[in-house]
């Protein structure tokens, strides 16, 4: 990682590359301390302490939520319209249609999910704003006050979504999946302080603040094992004679990740069961509300049950968008590959789509595990680090895709400097 951050840098273009990426993330964390007006900060801040689903939003927003800031809703409004779009492309025939143009219809998607984020994050803003004031939180409960909100909060998120397509354009990865990144990041250090804090106050003692680090490490590593885990499967390519020619005759191999879907699925998950805890937030005298968030509290088993079976719908949904085994063997017969024991076309299909399930299922199982495995130690110690496995799944995750982008970039360059 060091060698290939430090070849990056070497090369001009990339190194522009990452600094317009470093700055961006400046322009991120100084908007999360712009305050939303009339919002008194000091109240919210209480009631985040008394472990609200809020207090949870706020680590996916980098403390944003919690200092009420023009970017306290992050990201999670272009989450959810990403979301919604991709199931609507697989249901409604006019966007599956998009979906299949290329470039151009991918381009009409984008606008529509930046009509969607839009729309959505108008709504949440407009219920946060309600929210704000029958809690007191709003200085004036007047219309004026309510818009003020609801537009700053919308304008934060819609200036996000600009941010992120920003980075993917300009910069190093996948940009919203960076400000995810690095909303999580900028917590560190607070975490750290909370667990100095565990320790000065005897809530935890240091074998237990060790062994939460070497857990950490552990995970980490199994992070990274499933993410560069895959099955290769062995292709033969049959001798061509062109001419005075001879194409083909080597063997190679189809690489098929054992996370196809890399951290998506968690993100995706994530912000479908935080969304009806949000909405139950805004009516905290209503008795289905309560209802809701008891049954989507971090540590009740139905929230669990809920998370780990959208961890895996997700995972297996977002590989079926982006890897067709129908179209990886209609290439392999188009330039007279095959699998050794099998027939082009159909069966070669076939059978590359049951390895997939096989070793998305373990894939999928992993993230499950990962990502709830924190809910039990909270449930059992009292410690506040429900975020820990999704946050170290979104952080190792995004880091390890940004890497093989910047290796990727660097392999490019190598192609072209050979070729000059």
């Amino acid at each position: 990682m060091l060698e290939t951050l430090q070849s990056a840098w070497k090369a001009k273009d990339l190194r522009a590359k990452i600094i317009f990426t470093l700055m961006m993330f400046l322009v991120f964390r100084f908007g999360a301390h712009i305050p939303v007006p009339g919002v008194d900060t000091a109240a919210f801040r209480e009631m985040l302490a008394g472990g609200t689903i809020f207090g949870f939003l706020d680590v996916i927003s980098g403390g944003a939520l919690r200092n009420v800031t023009v970017f306290a809703m992050g990201i999670m409004p272009y989450i959810n319209a990403s979301i919604i779009m991709q199931l609507l492309t697989v249901v409604v025939p006019y966007l599956e249609r998009l979906a299949k143009e290329g470039e151009e219809g991918r381009k009409k998607i984008v606008q529509l999910t930046r009509y969607g984020t839009v729309v959505l994050g108008f709504i949440q803003a407009a219920g946060m704003s309600v929210f704000f004031g029958r809690s007191g939180i709003l200085e004036e409960t007047t219309f004026a006050s309510y818009a003020v909100v609801t537009i700053s909060l919308t304008a934060g998120t819609a200036f996000l979504m600009w941010l992120g397509e920003l980075i993917t354009e300009k910069g190093i990865g996948n940009g919203i999946s960076l400000i995810i990144f690095a909303g999580i990041v900028s917590g560190i250090p607070g975490g750290i302080v909370t667990l100095y804090n565990y320790v000065v106050a005897g809530e935890a003692n240091i074998i237990t603040i060790v062994l939460f680090l070497i857990m950490s490490l552990l995970i980490i590593a199994g992070i990274v094992y499933i993410h560069e885990g895959q099955r290769r499967i062995p292709v033969q390519y049959a001798k061509r004679v062109v001419g005075r020619k001879v194409y083909g005759g080597q063997s190679t191999h189809i690489p098929l990740k054992v996370n196809q879907a890399g951290v998506i699925p968690v993100i995706f998950a994530m912000s479908i069961l935080l969304f009806p805890s949000t909405i139950a937030q805004w009516f905290p005298q209503s008795g289905f509300a309560q209802w809701i968030l008891g049954v989507f509290n971090f540590t009740s088993i139905p929230y669990m049950i809920m998370y780990a079976m959208l961890i895996i719908f997700f995972t297996y949904f977002y590989t079926a968008v982006t890897f067709n085994p129908q179209d990886v063997a209609d290439n392999m017969k188009k330039y007279g590959g095959f699998i050794p024991g099998l027939r082009p076309g159909r069966p070669t299909s076939e059978y590359i789509d049951r390895v997939l399930s096989r070793i998305t299922l373990a894939g999928a199982l992993f993230l499950a595990f990962i990502a709830l495995m924190p809910n039990f130690i909270m449930g059992i110690t009292g410690l506040n680090i429900a975020f820990g496995g999704t946050g170290l799944l979104i952080v190792v995750g995004v880091a390890l895709e940004t890497m093989k982008q910047l290796e990727s970039q660097l392999m490019m360059r190598h192609y072209q400097g050979f070729m000059k």
